[in-house]
């Protein structure tokens, strides 16, 4: 049979991949471009909307409530959670999402009369062409590949079951389930946790290292697994290697040789970067070991090193950060660059911070200890890290907590903030003055005397922290200085005894 001539491509003078933070680059300034819109999701708009960030924050709202009922009767409050109203919990969360997703879709397919959407799957042909399973052959001098990334798959042996999820379909699950077991200790898996067992969930997590949360600042890492071993099972140093259906049950079978029962799995070990789905190292695109797109300062993919003209990337499918916030500073870079192509502009505005929504809530951002002391091996730089704990607070007398904590990494010289870790209430609030501070290079010498801290309120945990930073800086250089000094002494030529009076 001859093999079809491909049909000729249709001209665009822009291409943009992914309807995420992809989509909110499209804006005025692009009325007079022809401009065509790809997104392949079962929901349009991207991840965040549909699978990630708003609504499991939903979900975490509910569970904050539920846990707060429970742990008030430290405080003297008696109060029970009755069996949770799980179709109206989740449809609470869905009928607000899918209807921003259904409105977003109208807009640019209705509204947008210079916007043609694409709802299927495109791979590369080209570094400036893209094609689809049906034919669809599309071509741009300007690409934006925002397309991305999908939870990363089990490598275990099992059948497909409608009991085994990832973290997009375990939302929409029609009943809660008596039991279920999560695959993974990061950020998805802790929060899927939390928001679960508020719910009465029985619920374990299986993780390939002794702690979850790792990648995080060890004391944190460390504080968080001890509280969670006290919420929940927690398998440790195990993997899954298998799973089968006997019954009403999924059986899993462990590398350490257990096993373990669940009425459900949860697989929220990490995701993994949409660039095979596009077919995007056949077109040359350099891409990173975990198979990022690689882009430069301005978001400009890279081939062979060097920039392809007109193509850009932004968001999960080339950043290291997989944050919304991140994603969308990023499509302001490719906005401006593109329409400013001799006046690109790129770079971070400063440290990136991110939260972790589960019980107790953290966010961080910047070096760890552990990262701090490997880059003073390296270069000899010096740092300072101090550890406030809530319960020196009146508002953390008011919590009844003996557990959180706000830890700073400051440079021991310039007094700049290196890094910051807080773990407890409203960490992911509490984090924004130190971001402030670490992004306009602001010393901690008399930052917390320079403003006004309102008491009693969790912030002065915050304040108390800098305090103790500064006073760490000042007995450093005391330290320093009477070294020297001694040093000055002993170097310091003694008279000779003979010579003497």
């Amino acid at each position: 049979m001859p093999e079809r001539a491909s049909a000729p491509a249709q001209e665009f003078d822009l291409i943009v991949i992914g309807a995420g933070s992809g989509n909110s680059l499209i804006g005025p300034e692009f009325a007079e471009w022809n401009v065509a819109l790809i997104d392949d999701g079962e929901w349009f708009g991207g991840t965040c909307l549909n699978a990630g960030c708003i609504p499991t924050k939903m979900f975490v709202r509910v569970a904050d409530v539920a846990t707060d009922a429970v742990d008030g009767e430290r405080l003297g409050l008696s109060a029970r959670i009755d069996p949770v109203n799980w179709p109206l919990v989740r449809d609470r969360v869905f009928a607000k999402t899918d209807k921003i997703s259904r409105a977003g879709f109208r807009y640019r397919d209705q509204k947008s009369p210079n916007v043609t959407v694409f709802r299927e799957s495109f791979g590369f042909e080209d570094q400036h062409t893209v094609v689809s399973a049906s034919g669809e052959r599309l071509h741009a001098p300007v690409i934006v590949i925002a397309a991305g990334s999908r939870p990363r798959p089990l490598l275990a042996a099992y059948e497909p079951d409608p009991a085994i999820h990832d973290s997009n379909s375990i939302m929409r699950i029609d009943a809660l389930p008596r039991s279920l077991v999560i695959v993974g200790g990061g950020a998805v898996a802790v929060e899927f946790a939390h928001v679960f067992s508020s719910f009465g969930v029985d619920v374990t997590l299986i993780t390939r290292s002794g702690r979850l949360l790792t990648g995080l600042d060890a004391d944190v890492s460390q504080r968080f697994t001890e509280l969670a071993d006290d919420r929940w099972h927690h398998l440790a140093n195990d993997a899954v290697e298998a799973i089968e259906r006997v019954g009403g049950e999924l059986h899993l079978t462990l590398a350490s040789g257990g096993r373990v029962e669940a009425s459900m799995v949860l697989v929220a070990h990490g995701r993994v970067p949409n660039t095979d789905t596009l077919a995007a190292a056949s077109v040359g695109f350099d891409l990173h070991d975990d198979s990022r797109l690689v882009v430069d300062a301005q978001q400009r993919v890279l081939s062979n090193g060097a920039p392809v003209e007109g193509v850009f990337a932004l968001g999960d499918v080339s950043s290291l950060w997989q944050l919304k916030h991140v994603a969308n500073h990023e499509a302001r870079v490719v906005e401006h660059n593109i329409m400013h192509p001799d006046a690109p502009i790129g770079g971070d505005p400063g440290p990136i911070p991110a939260a972790i929504f589960s019980h107790p809530q953290i966010a961080h951002f910047g070096l760890t200890e552990a990262q701090a002391e490997t880059a003073s091996r390296v270069d000899g730089s010096a740092f300072v890290a101090v550890t406030q704990e809530y319960r020196t607070t009146a508002y953390g007398w008011a919590l009844e907590d003996t557990t959180s904590f706000c830890k700073l990494i400051v440079d021991a010289d310039s007094g700049l903030l290196l890094g910051a870790h807080i773990i407890g209430p409203e960490a992911s609030i509490l984090i924004q003055t130190l971001v402030l501070a670490a992004s306009h290079g602001m010393s901690v010498r008399g930052l917390a005397r320079s403003q006004y801290w309102p008491h009693p309120a969790a912030s002065e945990v915050v304040e108390n922290a800098l305090l103790k930073a500064e006073e760490a800086l000042a007995e450093r250089e005391a330290a320093v200085q009477q070294l020297n000094a001694a040093r000055t002494t002993n170097a310091a030529p003694q008279p000779n005894a003979e010579e003497a009076p």
